[in-house]
């Protein structure tokens, strides 16, 4: 899930509304507002607009390297999945092409049919 503003501590609903009236609404719009428009938006003094950039700052290079991470895990799972040669079953158990298909005909056969023993 992508980070938002209220993510960082120390920043509530109230003050993402604040931010959002001064038309910073993003991680990235924070991460990049010079310090004098944080501190125009009320309740913001110069240090916790300083604390807020460098928190929005360091979320996003999080998120930029977890989004990384899953990007590269994705894609060596298709790698996996494309080499893969059996299906998986419902519970991710895999099915063997072909292997096993005798043994069911088998058996439907058994049980069919007249019953040997008295008569």
């Amino acid at each position: 899930m992508k980070p938002a503003i209220i993510d960082i501590p120390g920043i509530g609903p109230a003050a993402a509304a604040a931010l959002g009236e001064h038309r910073i609404k993003t991680l990235a719009s924070l991460a990049r507002a010079p310090v004098e428009k944080i501190t125009a938006v009320p309740g913001f003094s110069e240090a916790r607009a300083l604390r807020v950039i460098a928190a929005a700052a360091d979320l996003l290079a999080t998120s930029a390297t977890s989004q990384a991470t899953e990007t590269e895990t994705a894609a060596a799972g298709k790698q996996v999945k494309a080499g893969d040669k059996g299906k998986k079953d419902k519970k991710g158990k895999r099915k063997d092409k072909g292997k096993g298909k005798k043994e069911k005909k088998d058996k439907k056969g058994k049980g069919k049919g007249k019953k040997k023993g008295k008569k």
